[in-house]
């Protein structure tokens, strides 16, 4: 440990994908199927690729930093969200001064993080599993977690271990600030239910509310209007999903102007790169045309999951977005984890990237290719590890 750093880092654990850059397997070495990231499967079309290109070449300028703020991409991701919450109205509708955008999503949830529990002033509360993100920021600014846990079997948050940790702070802990909570949740692909939204409203002010909408265009519920009304509660979204621009790094943020300008000031200079900003703002002039392939990746997932099901070693729980959870059938062995990882493992080695963690197997939705072959490939690793 180098003499100068924190004592606390040697206890971190750093965020971590199955593929850590490497996309080959042992089988042949060829390009695995990467079904480890709930990335689309599909690039984006080769029409927007060239006018990407052309903007590129044409108009970004590579010694000028970015635009410091991105007021058209602003406006296009507003018009967008009010086309997605129902009860809009021009009288009570999304602005671009409810929005602001990040180097991905990551970035808005640490400068909410800095905005309000730096200092020991306050804690994160979480329910595992989720996003692990939510915990490695925390960590890393020195912010306290609390976990509230879910339900076994319905996945559901504890809600009464949940409003005890607000009601009553451990000793050791500074007072819940923000709740952190995905929508649909991931790992395990479950929407909030209407208990969970309920308490959620119920909170005071005192607690920011954060709702992660990763997957909302497949999950097609969203909270967004919530914040029209209630100034302690922040939707975020993604780029890197359905719009499939992952490479690019694009998140935004929906809030109420007081804190989106919050935000504005916790950014950093210059955070977004040029070439993002204008592959958002394109995926935004065309987001019909980008969004037609999720009914397909929908219709997918159902025909995934049927096959899924008929693995017997596998408990697969219902999902609503693109991409599915499971755990190994309890009773089938006294170290399930360990079992995970040799699929994990074994599925590698065949040629597809799943991921393990929050204790099961994560499997997104590829093409329908990809989805054959993880059900045939599973099915032999199990086989094989005499759990079929």
């Amino acid at each position: 440990m180098l003499p100068f750093l924190r004592s606390d880092l040697s206890q971190f654990a750093s965020y971590t994908t199955s593929a850590l850059g490497d996309t080959t397997h042992g089988d042949n070495l060829g390009p695995a199927d990467q079904l480890d990231a709930n990335e689309c499967p599909y690039d984006m079309p080769p029409e927007l690729k060239q006018k990407l290109a052309w903007q590129l070449e044409q108009e970004i300028r590579f010694n000028r930093y970015p635009a410091m703020q991105p007021v058209a991409l602003r406006q296009a991701i507003a018009d967008y969200v009010n086309e997605t919450v129902a009860d809009s109205s021009p009288q009570a509708a999304i602005t671009p001064e409810h929005i602001s955008v990040g180097n991905g999503s990551d970035e808005i949830l640490r400068s909410l993080m800095m905005s309000t529990c730096l200092g020991g002033e306050g804690s994160v509360l979480i329910a595992s599993p989720t996003f692990s993100m939510y915990a490695i920021l925390a960590q890393t600014l020195g912010i306290s977690v609390v976990d509230a846990g879910r339900n076994a079997e319905t996945l559901a948050i504890d809600l009464g271990r949940a409003q005890a940790a607000i009601d009553s702070p451990a000793s050791n802990k500074p007072p819940v600030r923000i709740v952190f909570v995905v929508h649909p949740n991931s790992p395990t692909a479950n929407p909030l239910t209407d208990a969970e939204i309920d308490w959620l409203r119920s909170l005071p002010e005192r607690v920011l509310v954060v709702v992660d909408e990763a997957y909302y265009e497949f999950s097609r519920h969203t909270l967004a209007a919530e914040v029209l009304n209630r100034s302690n509660w922040v939707v975020t979204r993604t780029f890197s999903k359905a719009f499939r621009l992952a490479a690019h790094r694009v998140g935004y943020s929906i809030a109420s102007p007081e804190m989106t300008a919050v935000l504005e000031k916790m950014r950093l200079p210059y955070n977004l790169p040029s070439l993002s900003q204008a592959a958002a703002l394109v995926a935004m002039q065309n987001r019909q045309a980008l969004l037609e392939v999720v009914p397909q990746i929908l219709a997918e997932g159902d025909r995934l999951g049927a096959a899924l099901r008929t693995l017997a070693a596998l408990k697969l729980y219902p999902s609503q977005s693109n991409f599915f959870y499971a755990q190994l059938q309890p009773g089938l062995s006294p170290d399930p984890q360990a079992v995970l990882a040799q699929i994990l493992q074994a599925m590698k080695q065949k040629g597809t990237m799943l991921r393990h963690t929050g204790g099961g197997l994560r499997i997104s939705v590829g093409t329908p290719e990809e989805n054959d072959n993880t059900t045939v490939r599973l099915r032999r690793v199990l086989d094989a590890l005499k759990l079929g």
